[in-house]
């Protein structure tokens, strides 16, 4: 049963998660040394590492100034903002960059490049919630709400699986499917659903995914089928993450990782860098952290105000968690390369700023949970 706190006396700084906002500050400093280890070789790397730390600053404010608004006044701007998405996911289509990379998904705004998709994670959460929250509470015309979440969810997945980026549609699966696991459909809905992915499954393969892709998956079965090619990525990334052993190489003096044997190591395999160099000790202390910030959002969700803050709380924490497990799971062999990057260590400034606004939404809840919770 959810109480509403009465918020007349209502006071941001005795209410505010100093404890998340500590962990999550902690992790992304961590990640600016890695980062930095990371692009040490390339010509660009200060000004990269300029933007980086830049948008940490900028984001680490607007999370704590979000944490200031009232998350349940979030419904109707979030409408806009999901209508805002929708048209820079249609936008990509037509003038986005990035295909020499496999997909286009990036825009160019005044010499910067971001993804769409990146704020598409959070406008699907903020509306999806509302339709959730209508379900779980056993509202009117329950049909009717599950059919305008599904629709809702699946406009930003196509127009992402237009612009070829799978990764990405994976990882909207997968979260919408936490969603909605954790709203209490019955299971017959969730077996509906699992089954049409595994029907579409022949459908994506044959005519959706390049032999390129189609690689990716069959060396992830069997890395050594193609060693010097599709295999390549997977292989150097487990050697650097193993040949860390206990407390790594340290800092700037990674082999595989400082003589760009390891591709993408500033992004996609960022998490090989922290093998190499800062060994199995770095690699459990960033884990820690990692379970540390899944654990609180668990404990925020579970004590929100209403069922609206534990729906924002449950998406916003799926698409991280998500994230997290399939970086790190790519990195060292047990996931397929799907090119998502490592929340808060990644190199870039859009994944970093998108990242803390959505800390900020969940920040709001915590700041907003039920009197004398935690």
């Amino acid at each position: 049963m959810y109480i509403v706190e009465k918020t007349k006396n209502f006071n941001i700084f005795k209410n505010f998660d100093y404890i998340l906002f500590i962990a999550v500050i902690a992790l992304s400093i961590i990640g600016c040394f890695v980062a930095r280890s990371a692009v040490n070789t390339f010509p660009s790397s200060r000004k990269m590492m300029i933007v980086h730390i830049g948008c940490l600053v900028v984001g680490a404010m607007m999370a704590v100034a979000i944490s200031f608004l009232d998350y349940k006044n979030f419904k109707i701007p979030g409408i806009l903002f999901y209508l805002f998405t929708i048209a820079l996911l249609v936008l990509v289509l037509f003038k986005g960059t990035g295909e020499e990379l496999g997909s286009r998904n990036r825009l160019v705004f005044m010499g910067f490049t971001f993804q769409p998709s990146e704020l598409a994670k959070i406008s699907i959460v903020v509306v999806g919630s509302i339709f959730l929250k209508r379900i779980y509470n056993g509202e009117k015309k329950k049909t009717a709400n599950i059919v305008k979440f599904i629709i809702y969810s699946s406009i930003p997945v196509l127009l992402i699986l237009a612009q070829k980026d799978f990764g990405v549609v994976a990882v909207f699966i997968c979260a919408i499917f936490i969603m909605t696991f954790f709203c209490g459909l019955r299971y017959k809905h969730i077996l509906m659903m699992l089954g049409t992915g595994i029907l579409t499954a022949p459908f994506v393969w044959f005519f959706l995914l390049n032999d390129n892709r189609r690689n990716r998956i069959r060396v992830f079965l069997n890395p050594e089928l193609d060693p010097l090619d599709a295999g390549w990525n997977v292989i150097r990334s487990k050697m650097a993450v193993g040949s860390g052993k206990i407390f790594g190489k340290g800092l700037f003096k990674g082999i595989q990782t400082q003589n760009s044997m390891v591709p993408v190591k500033e992004s996609d395999f960022i998490f090989s860098v922290v093998g190499e160099e800062l060994g199995f000790v770095g690699a459990v202390i960033i884990l820690l952290l990692v379970f540390f910030i899944l654990a609180r959002f668990l404990i925020i969700a579970k004590n929100a105000r209403d069922t609206y803050g534990t729906f924002l709380v449950i998406g916003l924490g799926s698409f991280f968690a998500v994230n997290f497990i399939e970086n790190i799971g790519m990195s060292i062999g047990l996931l397929p390369v799907t090119g998502i990057p490592l929340p808060f260590i990644s190199v870039g400034g859009s994944a970093m700023l998108t990242n803390m606004l959505s800390i900020g939404i969940i920040l709001s809840v915590s700041a907003r949970r039920n009197k004398g919770r935690f």
